[in-house]
């Protein structure tokens, strides 16, 4: 223990006084400096192979949160209870006076949350801790911290040290900022949330605080400290987009780059995977819900592709090139994959072959194992007997990703995917995206402020319907105000006019069940088209307005996509009718979720474009806001990638 802080001082590293109350007065700390020391905590020492992380809850006995085993390529742990394997999208409190649109810990429960940090350092102080510094964020842009968890959780520790750099002490730079501190203290869901995840975030004007009182990593070792960039970064005027990336290479040496963003569920790691071929090697574009017709393509060659980030992108002023688009850099060292689209052996052979014997200790969660069996990423948990988990996920360091990007890339595509349910003219809905849309710049802002959550969404607790993941998809995650991040992203999309914006559907394209195809073909085809233009009679406004331009034909490869699939209103089972009752349910959803956004400080441009939302404005009101300057053609030249 002394070591620890005579190093400290040596490296003029200073603790924040809570931290040190807690390390102080606990029975016992460990500092870790390794993801492969955490991986062997998490079953109990490197002789064991499997642990049980339990609790002894006051009234309730003891609870086992989660059941570890070591398997050949890392660790997995399944939860006991089904509702910790997915993220709760309600469990942010902000427990500060600082600005914010989200609830506040008082108002949410009732009592002040001085009293229940008190009890968390004390109950921290009552156990053995495992602790470690960490830096989130890349390179010298973001958030260095330490984290400090119950000894027992060793899974948990080792989760969030894959996601955010791990830091050993020795290495620590002089002068190193602890600008956020997670604590973690699971058995408070218990005795004071009712079993729920919980999230408290406290930000003062040098440190923002994480109080996870869960073992779920999603909400506070992932997106808890996503919160803490988003806040970095509404300080300083600069945005942590919710999105992955990817530099795609044609096999005509085009090369593209993508970056999807989108809600939970909407396609962002599945932008980073390859398309699977049928077992004639034709590529199946989708199936009818009610006939089972199957429509597939030949596809002689896919472009090859190379990752650039899974989730999360830095968009810092310093690494902006100010070329006209946008430049990302990877906000994560750990990559947190779902892989509910993987069902049997051969689904994704690249992640299967990177997942079964990895180069460094993968963390599964949701895959059924044993001790000393190796976890098969297609091997899902079951919620109930039958019934798969429909999150399954493994984190993947960035480190061991084939071809993965590491400095900065210019970005060419802004697309958006929205996970669609079926849609006829029976039972209309808004599954009436085509494979894929063109947006003007105003309406690609509109998309990011609604952000629909989408059907089924696999990854949180959801009862279900369309709902709204806010500004940028990454609304839950940030604490401050909504307005500043609207007008963050406005801001960012008129100083990047050279920018291609696209919207693209995943599951349903009216009665087609179509998966994650619709972005995966898009990708191809924009791939291809390197700098050539559309031709003109290629596109024309959409049937509905929201959608921007919708394509007349495309052809990839020699193989031509059926027009139902580009315009849903083609469909005989959908038809104008269940097509424009589709609109209709998106209109209201948009009216519903756009006001909001109309306070004082929302910039003039935003006020215009929301405002013509509202009054059902065409496509060309759209691009008279804000021209597409670019309109349709890649300027590549000098981008210096």
């Amino acid at each position: 223990m002394s070591d620890l802080f005579k190093t400290l001082e040596k490296k003029r590293v200073s603790l924040p006084d809570d931290v040190l109350v807690v390390l102080g007065g606990c029975k016992s700390f460990k500092t870790f400096d390794t993801v492969k020391q955490l991986a062997n905590a998490a079953v109990g020492g490197d002789d064991c192979n499997s642990y049980e992380v339990k609790y002894d809850i006051p009234g309730k006995g003891e609870v086992t949160e989660a059941i570890v085993h070591k398997v050949t390529n890392g660790i997995s742990a399944n939860y006991t209870e089904a509702y910790m394997r997915r993220r709760d999208p309600d469990t942010m409190a902000i427990a500060d006076n600082l600005p914010s649109d989200k609830e506040r810990f008082s108002d949410k429960f009732g009592y002040d949350f001085d009293t229940l940090r008190k009890e968390t350092i004390h109950w921290l102080q009552s156990q053995e801790l495992a602790v470690f510094f960490y830096f989130a964020g890349n390179d010298t842009i973001g958030s260095g911290g330490i984290a400090i968890a119950p000894a027992n959780a060793g899974f948990f520790a080792m989760g969030l040290s894959m996601l955010q750099r791990i830091i050993p002490v020795k290495d620590l730079p002089i002068d190193f900022s602890i600008d956020s501190v997670i604590y973690v203290a699971p058995t408070f869901r218990h005795t004071h949330f009712n079993g729920k995840q919980v999230v408290v975030h406290k930000r003062s004007e040098n440190l923002h605080e994480i109080f996870s009182y869960n073992l779920y990593p999603g909400p506070s070792a992932k997106k808890g400290l996503y919160g803490a960039l988003l806040t970095k970064g509404e300080k300083e005027g600069w945005i942590t987009a919710h999105c992955s990336t990817v530099q795609v290479v044609s096999p005509y040496d085009n090369i593209t780059t993508f970056m999807h963003e989108g809600a939970s569920g909407g396609g962002k790691s599945e932008m980073l995977q390859n398309i699977v071929r049928e077992p004639n090697g034709q590529v199946q574009i989708g199936e009818n819900i009610l006939t089972a017709e199957k429509r597939l393509i030949n596809f002689p060659l896919f472009c090859s592709f190379n990752p650039v980030t899974d989730d999360m992108a830095l968009c810092h002023p310093s690494i902006q090139k100010n070329n006209g688009k946008l430049t990302v850099l990877d906000a994560e060292n750990g990559w947190f994959i779902r892989v509910d689209g993987i069902t049997d052996y051969g689904d994704d052979p690249f992640l299967e072959k990177l997942t079964i014997k990895p180069k460094e200790p993968l963390l599964f969660l949701n895959i059924k194992s044993n001790p000393d069996c190796t976890a098969l990423i297609w091997d899902h948990t079951e919620d109930s007997p039958g019934k798969s988990c429909p999150n399954p996920r493994v984190i993947v360091p960035r480190s061991i990703v084939p071809n993965v990007i590491s400095k900065p890339v210019t970005v060419d595509i802004r697309s958006f995917g929205v996970r669609t349910p079926p849609c006829t003219k029976e039972n209309p809905t808004y599954g009436i995206v085509g494979l894929f849309h063109i947006l003007p710049p105003a309406l690609a802002w509109l998309w990011r402020l609604v952000s629909p959550r989408g059907h089924a969404n696999p990854s949180i607790v959801d009862g279900g319907g369309m709902g709204s993941e806010g500004v940028g998809s990454y609304w839950p995650f940030a604490t401050g105000k909504m307005v500043t991040h609207a007008n963050l992203l406005l801001e960012q999309i008129i100083q990047t006019p050279r920018m291609r914006y696209t919207l693209t559907p995943n599951q349903h394209i009216g009665a087609w069940k179509v998966g994650f195809k619709p972005q995966l073909l898009m990708r191809e085809y924009l791939t291809r088209r390197g700098n050539a233009k559309l031709r003109s009679d290629q596109y024309q406004y959409a049937r509905c307005p929201l959608l921007g331009f919708e394509l007349n034909y495309l052809t990839i490869e020699g193989a031509k996509i059926p027009s139902r699939f580009l315009q849903v209103h083609k469909q005989v089972e959908v038809e104008t009718s269940g097509y424009d009752a589709g609109a209709e349910i998106l209109y209201d959803f948009f009216k519903a979720e756009l006001p909001k956004y109309l306070t004082p400080e929302l910039s003039a441009t935003g006020r215009r474009i929301i405002g013509a939302c509202m009054a059902g404005a065409s496509v060309e009101d759209y691009l008279a806001i804000i021209p597409m300057d670019y309109q349709y053609s890649f300027l590549t030249s000098n981008d210096n990638e």
